[in-house]
């Protein structure tokens, strides 16, 4: 970081916020890069928990793949408190970074996929209903420590158990849900939202194939490989997603993006399985034109943030 004061002068500078493991950011926010120059902004990717990083230097600080933070979620949200002009904000950053924010979406009407919660040291054991669940802690990115169980099977039982008890060995919040089994034909749904003049425009959407295939073993992965293709949205997908964002704290006005990720419920209807507002992919590479919607997006971030 060499001029502090650059964007006074010239160009505005963005700083893309990533994680020591991808120094050159996704290379599907790499295509950001070429859009923002079009524009006349200076973007560059920081890390960031680099020490060296001075982030008053930039104009904007765009959270993009810093998918290390899961287990040093105190540490990254208290960073993001610090960062003067950060999408999204720090307080959206901290809500959302706890998955209990589902809890609070489910209260405002929102249908999400039914959650039960194990607190660290709290003993627990698989229910007695058969079905597949998911296990996953309360805290996390990429599908990291996330395992799928068919409790009528003995050992997934066993296997589920032992899940829990290494979250709760590790201080972390559990997540029960169960096992939404249209994802293995449908798929997840991703439905992509960016900044406009009046607030977040739907964008694109695409379809994530089935990620869980058994149980977690405690095997670390920074993300998981994922089968992504086009797919053309619903209007009772859309009227879901516009649910969720009402119900973001302090408006969705203040976003710069959000993903809302949905699969059929039992009865067919869109159930949210979560709501991306901090460090979600994207997938510009999905859809024509999505990384120069994205850079338009930062442009309308910058001139709210130059008032």
């Amino acid at each position: 970081m060499t001029d502090h004061h650059q964007s006074t002068r010239g160009e505005p500078r963005v700083a893309l916020v990533t994680c020591a493991e991808l120094p050159d950011l996704d290379p599907d926010d790499r295509l950001l890069l070429a859009s923002l120059t079009e524009r006349g902004v200076t973007a560059e990717p920081v890390v960031w928990d680099d020490p060296a990083a001075d982030w008053s230097a930039y104009d904007l600080t765009v959270l993009r793949s810093p998918w290390d933070y899961a287990l040093r979620r105190d540490e990254f949200v208290a960073w993001a408190s610090t960062v003067p002009a950060l999408a999204n904000p720090a307080d959206v950053v901290r809500w959302n970074t706890d998955k209990r924010y589902l809890g609070e979406l489910s209260a405002a009407g929102v249908p999400t996929v039914p959650t039960s919660w194990v607190a660290p040291g709290e003993t627990w054991q698989p229910p007695a209903e058969r079905g597949e669940y998911v296990v996953k802690p309360a805290v996390s990115a990429g599908s990291q420590d996330t395992g799928r169980y068919d409790l009528a099977d003995p050992e997934h039982r066993e296997l589920a158990a032992a899940h829990v008890r290494r979250l709760s060995d590790a201080g972390r919040l559990t997540m029960v849900q169960p096992y939404l089994d249209a994802v293995d034909t449908a798929g997840e749904t991703a439905l992509l939202f960016l900044a406009g003049p009046a607030g977040p425009t739907f964008s694109h959407a695409i379809r994530k194939g089935p990620m869980l295939t058994g149980p977690d073993l405690g095997v670390e992965e920074l993300y998981k490989p994922e089968e992504i293709t086009a797919r053309t949205a619903t209007a009772e997908q859309l009227a879901v997603a516009e649910l969720a964002l009402a119900a973001v704290p302090g408006g969705a006005r203040r976003l710069l993006y959000a993903r809302v990720d949905l699969i059929p419920g039992p009865d067919g209807a869109p159930v949210l399985v979560e709501l991306e507002l901090t460090e979600p992919s994207l997938f510009l590479g999905h859809a024509d034109g999505a990384a120069d919607r994205l850079a338009d997006a930062v442009l309308t971030r910058l001139s709210a943030t130059a008032r």
